[in-house]
């Protein structure tokens, strides 16, 4: 099966005994190849595991594999990685979304129930969207990045991707929790999941996150909110700010963290030169170091953060007076292959729904909810930072509807 949907970059010839398991090839391994979806890195074998790699195993899980994703995570298509595009297992001539492609694409077609991902602008929640799974994006700092390989520090955050709610809180007990060994690790404990249904909740729906999706997925979507109205849950339409704004805020934001993070990949420590970076890498590196260099860093990175922190605070508004929010996870189903090839901005644009809620560090999940021929739609639930047992709840409550 993985032959024709390239979900894998390494499979483990011999995986211990245990839950099978694929991670996400940004995330090192020990003693296993971890590329980042990119060929400077065909030959690097880390030396140590992440601290969520070193949970899962002591937990009893097994890696089977490091599934594929854009090179260094640079995309939301995974048409961007050196080992070829992962292909949509719902249908083979669309993408799977990324860049957390290939977790999203192996839970999809069955190889495994559990896979790894990374977010940081939806690099979780848009893939699994698009093929049909759960993904579920912790608040930012709940799991150490340590040892997950560096793109935008202030936003990446590694996550679930299952076939089911309850799958993603069993494996977010797992890789949750304070580790000293990341500077931007939350100091709380492990998550901890407690099944309740919620008796009544305020739901938020952003009339700003529903100007800018299909007729179909809108269709979709409120097919949703009709079922937690009649289960006695309260809709509210709410007033937000406009999703393309994140748009510009991440693009400066995490292109100027990329040419920091990406200077330490040498010829020296890895073997081959950075011109062999692709031509994506290649893009955000001279962008971020533009907007870095003296003369713009006020006029783009400064201004960036100052919007970002306007985002924040419209969220903290909401959840004054709201319990969740509700919207769709991507504007349109998956798109053909080729489609992210000819448009640096295609991933901005596939991710503009959940990048605002990754730029405040807010925990989301997306649920499949229908398919639009024989591609799924997904829908998001955001909560308030460390709301993941509200959110995953809620979640549930769709599930057990169906």
């Amino acid at each position: 099966m993985d032959n024709k949907l390239n979900a894998f970059i390494t499979i483990v010839d011999k995986p211990s005994p245990g839950i099978p398991i694929a991670i996400k090839d940004n995330i090192c391994t020990k003693n296993i190849p971890t590329t980042a979806g990119s060929k400077i890195l065909k030959d690097y074998i880390p030396p140590y595991s992440a601290t969520l790699v070193e949970k899962l195993e002591k937990a009893g899980y097994s890696i089977i594999g490091k599934t594929n994703l854009d090179a260094f995570a640079h995309g939301s298509s995974t048409e961007n990685s050196d080992y070829g595009v992962t292909h949509n297992p719902h249908d083979f001539n669309c993408l799977p979304g990324g860049s957390s492609g290939g977790s999203a694409a192996a839970v999809g077609a069955g190889l495994v129930d559990v896979s790894i991902g990374t977010e940081t602008a939806g690099s979780i929640r848009q893939p699994s969207a698009w093929c049909g799974v759960v993904g579920l994006k912790p608040t930012y700092g709940y799991v150490s990045r340590y040892g997950v390989m560096a793109m935008a520090s202030s936003m990446d955050c590694p996550g679930c991707i299952t076939n089911n709610a309850t799958n993603a809180a069993k494996l977010l007990e797992v890789i949750s929790g304070h580790d000293p060994k990341d500077a931007t690790s939350l100091p709380v404990p492990p998550f901890k999941f407690a099944k309740k249904t919620p008796v009544k909740l305020k739901i938020g729906v952003p009339k700003s996150y529903l100007k800018i999706v299909t007729p179909e997925i809108l269709e979709k979507f409120n097919q949703v909110l009709e079922v937690y109205k009649k289960l006695g849950h309260e809709i509210i339409e709410i007033d937000m700010l406009d999703p393309s704004i994140s748009i510009a805020v991440y693009t400066i934001l995490q292109r100027s963290e990329v040419s920091s993070n990406l200077a330490r990949i040498d010829g020296i420590r890895y073997g081959l030169t950075r011109d062999q970076f692709n031509g994506e890498n290649q893009r955000r590196i001279l962008l971020g170091t533009y907007t870095l260099s003296a003369g713009f860093f006020d006029a783009y990175y400064v201004k960036a953060q100052k919007v970002r922190t306007l985002i924040i605070n419209d969220f903290a508004k909401q959840f004054k007076k709201l319990d969740v929010i509700l919207a769709p996870t991507t504007p349109t189903t998956a798109l053909p292959i080729g489609s992210s090839t000819d448009d640096p901005l295609f991933g901005e644009y596939a991710d503009q729904l959940v990048e605002p809620s990754t730029l405040a560090g807010l925990p989301g999940i997306t649920i499949p909810c229908g398919f639009i021929g024989k591609l799924p739609v997904g829908f998001q639930i955001i909560g308030p930072q460390l709301s993941e047992n509200l959110i995953i709840n809620t979640a549930i409550i769709f599930e057990e509807s169906k």
